[in-house]
């Protein structure tokens, strides 16, 4: 399949144009084959990730977080080493940052959600001029130490919590990554807990303050659904292969 066909694809689900103020660089970061049969995925751009798809033949890289942010970057040093790298191999790269994070069904709060048997929800939460965050209440309320091993247990990774809040979460509020800035938010929103990726020194107080519950499931954790979610919508609409590369970073 032509590579614009793919990329045409991804703009129209991902509804790139909405995301225009995103730090991320959202699109097709690098162009390398014309045609893509292969498709690899994974929550990070960098050497490793562009190996193991270069190991297994993949001629795009779809990735959470790219290699380009806001500014000007030189295209040096270890910038130089992935470029040459996606070149050398032919794999073009591509990146979705607030788009996958957002998406109503295959993004990454959506997909917390679900595997939560949250139902309804509601947005909250302004980054980039945009509302990133869901709340929603549990399918039955829990103890926030059953809910941290619940986490636990999804997402096979370790979770943190400061207990801030009522014994009991009802309403948890979710925002993938580095979300703990939109603590104020989800009190406001009227959420017991908020379930985010990183710990966060600055949001401490407000959670504490507020009366509010912080859960950290992990920033690499918190953020594979989408692009996993992703990878299945494409193998089924566009019929590609599509495999998803695990690196995580314990963080």
């Amino acid at each position: 399949m032509r590579l614009d066909k793919v990329t045409g694809f991804l703009e129209d689900t991902l509804s790139l144009e909405s995301f225009s103020n995103d730090p991320s660089m959202n699109g097709l970061q690098v162009e390398a084959s014309g045609e893509v049969r292969k498709v690899a995925l994974a929550v990070d751009a960098c050497r490793e990730s562009i190996n193991r798809a270069a190991r297994r033949d993949a001629d795009l890289l779809i990735v959470h977080h790219g290699l380009f942010w806001n500014g000007r970057v030189p295209i040096t040093g270890i910038m130089a080493a992935r470029v040459k790298a996606l070149l050398d191999k032919n794999i073009s790269l591509y990146a979705a940052h607030l788009p996958l994070d957002c998406h109503p069904e295959i993004g990454n709060n959506a997909r917390i959600a679900n595997v939560l048997g949250i139902g309804e929800t509601e947005h909250f939460g302004k980054y980039a001029g945009v509302d990133i965050g869901l709340c929603g209440k549990l399918p039955r309320p829990l103890k926030i130490e059953g809910l941290r091993r619940k986490l636990t247990r999804i997402l096979d990774s370790p979770v943190q919590t400061f207990a801030f809040g009522p014994a009991v979460v009802r309403k948890l509020g979710i925002v993938s990554g580095g979300g703990a800035s939109l603590t104020q938010a989800a009190a406001e929103a009227g959420c017991d807990a908020l379930l985010t990726g990183e710990t966060s020194h600055s949001s401490y107080h407000t959670a504490r303050e507020n009366g509010i519950s912080l859960i950290f499931a992990g920033h690499y954790a918190s953020e594979t659904f989408g692009v996993k979610a992703l990878g299945e919508l494409m193998k089924e609409k566009l019929g590609l292969q599509t495999f998803f590369i695990d690196l995580p970073t314990g963080l």
